[in-house]
């Protein structure tokens, strides 16, 4: 006998690509051999560890301003963390808030960190197209998919999402541009760390706009903030805000503090016009658990108001003195054998495409980092050479989109988790795998 489920649950039942790969290394990674380049973890040296302790006993000591704090909380979100995220997005970021803004917007907190307010999303507008950038948010668009959604992939280039593309793509709709759901784009973006300028998140609210004007509805734009707070490179320019310039209220911002003070911390965030959207979106937080955990929210406040100066700077410091180490140790090891390199500064990413070597899961590049190809001499036997794990560029682009074979060579590096040292020498191996790689191209032809 089999369990009915939804059409949700039976493409659920089959794990993502992603999730699939990043569980088999998981399974057995051996900590200070394997290489993790992979997975987006931030580095530990990041996290504020005695900030939290302090924060604790803040909250613990002070019951008249954090009402029950062990308890459950309110579904919209902590009215304290609330005041100090108005008050950090008016004074801390690039991308500073006015007053006037701050307070004509609505301000909600997640039940479980940004990935819940994108979920929630997800379950609160009525499924159709989503416009997105190629390379996307893979794990969100891989669940968007999952939940109904139709993902319209459009490729980037050095701004953003790229408006003749984008245009045609839209073009191509034909009629079905009327089930257009929303646009969806990460301003720092995951995976490619690509920098959407001013002028492109500007030209994209203008298309978003533009059909909402001509279909007579509102088609939110959500701007995906999480690695806004990382901007470290000093010869960057800083972010604008398009909240200030929505005269239809379709423009949303999703924040976290994932990045900057701790992802165990779950905080994430929307910001955006009041309206049946945002009423629908807290009662998505009430019906999955009431809301985030009320200590938590209240801890993240208090590390706000009193550390998160100090921390900023420290956390972009490190992350700054990384990236450039990171960027000369791509050109030493693969310099040759790229066509592409991005990232570097903002967020922990640089996404690379090789000129000739296969990076995707059957690859013979992807089995040396693996250690699967069969040959002793690089798998080892009792004890093995060191894995090294980063994220295909297949898994980056969209499987039926314009990218589809070039992602055949791309990958994306974090240098957000391991240490400098471990990184230069994933990157070193990467080396060998790509020569080992060419080889084997050269046997068989």
């Amino acid at each position: 006998m089999q369990i009915r489920l939804s059409s949700y649950g039976r493409a659920s039942s089959k794990p993502s690509p992603v999730n699939r790969m990043m569980a088999a290394f998981a399974h057995d990674f051996r900590d200070g051999v394997d290489i993790n380049l992979g997975v987006g973890y931030v580095n530990e040296k990041t996290i504020p560890a005695g900030g939290f302790d302090e924060a604790m006993h803040a909250v613990v000591s002070d019951p008249v301003k954090y009402r029950q704090a062990f308890n459950y909380g309110g579904p919209a979100g902590s009215a304290n963390l609330a005041a100090s995220l108005r008050r950090f997005l008016a004074t801390a970021g690039s991308a500073r808030l006015d007053a006037e803004t701050l307070a004509r917007k609505r301000l909600i907190i997640g039940a479980c960190g940004a990935t819940s307010v994108l979920d929630s999303i997800a379950d609160t507008l009525a499924p159709g197209i989503v416009v997105t950038s190629d390379p996307m948010y893979y794990i969100y668009c891989d669940a968007l998919e999952r939940k109904g959604f139709e993902v319209l992939a459009s490729p980037e280039d050095r701004e953003g999402i790229e408006l003749a593309a984008l245009e045609r793509k839209l073009s191509a709709l034909g009629e079905r541009v009327n089930d257009i759901a929303f646009f969806y784009v990460v301003t720092v973006n995951n995976p490619s760390c690509t920098i959407l300028s001013n002028r492109r998140r500007r030209a994209l609210y203008e298309v978003a706009a533009r059909l909402s004007r001509a279909q007579g509805r509102c088609i939110p734009i959500f701007y995906d903030l999480a690695y806004e707070l990382l901007l470290h490179d000093p010869g960057a320019k800083p972010f604008a805000s398009m909240l200030p310039q929505d005269d239809l209220d379709i423009v949303y911002e999703i924040g976290t503090l994932s990045k900057v003070l701790a992802p165990a911390l779950r905080i994430g965030y929307l910001l955006g016009p009041d309206g049946p959207l945002m009423d629908a979106m807290v009662q998505r937080t009430s019906d999955i658990g009431f809301s985030a955990p009320l200590f938590v929210q209240e801890m993240a406040g208090y590390l706000l108001d009193e550390r998160i100066a100090d921390q900023l700077r420290a956390v972009n410091a490190g992350y700054r003195e990384k990236a450039l180490a990171v960027r000369d140790g791509i050109e030493r090891s693969l310099g040759p054998l790229l066509e592409d390199c991005r990232g570097g500064s903002a967020g922990f990413y640089f996404y690379l495409t090789f000129r000739d070597v296969e990076t995707h899961s059957r690859s013979d590049f992807f089995r040396f980092l693996a250690r699967a190809t069969g040959d002793e001499r690089i798998d080892g036997q009792a004890e093995a050479p060191p894995r090294v794990i980063y994220i295909p560029g297949e898994y980056c682009v969209h499987p039926r989109g314009d990218l589809a074979e070039r992602g055949r060579r791309q990958l994306r590096l974090s240098y957000g988790f391991e240490d400098t040292g471990r990184i230069l020498e994933g990157l070193e191996l990467m080396r060998a795998a790509a020569a080992y790689a060419r080889s084997r191209a050269v046997a068989v032809r």
